[in-house]
């Protein structure tokens, strides 16, 4: 049987970071990955495809949150067959896909030293040492949460059992949780009587998940929210052992390119789409 044309080379890679807001935090990674490749389409991007008897579009993710949880930082890499101006293809894109997925940021991935296109695979996913997770408790009085973070701070080690891909699997959630607190201020600033906890959490296998930190936390102090809770992944990226925040995993490619970095970056990239029917709480879910 006779071979096809070969496919069209990649000559640029785009790393972007989207967010996943409102209701569509409940769509699966599979769905979000088919709304993805429809809005490339739609958005006319020139992205590469793979070779062979099934083709498929180069976008590749890293980190990807569960289904059911919000996040402010989720990342994929996109090759394309023509040099495209990364704002533009932010644009397009965020106008190509439906209302809380949005694009935040579109960085271009600098070619290696010998005019290679294609970086290391996994260089990317080893920036993403952690992640910092805000969890709203609706219904918990705000001593009881405080109490209980206490608790989970002050013990050795939490185990936790999980089934996972391997079968049912003990572990210590307590050696992951870098940083663990009570937001007071947010939670005053709720529409509704809540606890709401932020913490960052080190990736690592098996991962560590904020309902494995809520298991833990209702074994060593009792603590059993009335209600499921909300989760927003509010960063992921290099861990800073000194401060314990997250650096922004997208600083080294802006670096190379000599692109503005930190709050600079944010600011350049003015406000984000506005959701309908938004409210204070980007996670919060009408019923």
């Amino acid at each position: 049987m006779p071979e096809g044309p070969a496919p069209a080379p990649v000559t640029q890679r785009l790393r972007v970071r989207y967010a996943k807001r409102g209701r569509l935090r409940f769509t699966s990674h599979r769905d979000i990955s088919r709304a993805v490749e429809r809005a490339v389409r739609r958005a006319g991007i020139p992205v590469a495809f793979s070779g062979g008897f099934t083709p498929h579009p180069k976008i590749s993710y890293a980190g990807a949150a569960a289904t059911g949880v919000a996040s402010e930082a989720e990342y994929l890499e996109i090759g394309l067959t023509e040099t495209r101006d990364p704002a533009r293809v932010r644009a397009d894109l965020d106008a190509a896909l439906p209302p809380g997925l949005d694009i935040v940021d579109v960085v271009p991935v600098r070619a290696g030293s010998a005019g290679d296109a294609q970086p290391r695979p996994s260089a990317f996913a080893d920036r993403l040492e952690a992640s910092e997770w805000r969890i709203r408790l609706d219904g918990v009085p705000s001593h009881d949460a405080a109490a209980a973070v206490a608790a989970f701070m002050d013990a050795a080690n939490i185990e936790v059992e999980r089934l996972t891909k391997k079968g049912r699997r003990r572990f210590d959630v307590r050696a992951a949780v870098s940083s663990f607190e009570l937001d007071r201020r947010a939670a005053e600033a709720a529409d509704a009587p809540c606890a709401i906890l932020r913490m960052v959490v080190r990736h690592s296998t098996p991962a560590v998940r904020p309902d494995d930190i809520l298991t833990g936390l209702r074994q060593i102090a009792d603590l059993a929210p009335p209600s499921p809770p909300l989760v927003t992944r509010l960063a992921q990226g290099p861990l800073d052992a000194d401060t314990g925040g997250l650096a922004d995993p997208l600083d080294p490619d802006r670096e190379k390119i000599g692109l503005p970095s930190g709050d600079d970056a944010e600011a350049a990239r003015g406000p984000r789409r506005p959701q309908p029917g938004e409210t204070a709480s980007t996670d919060a879910v009408s019923a």
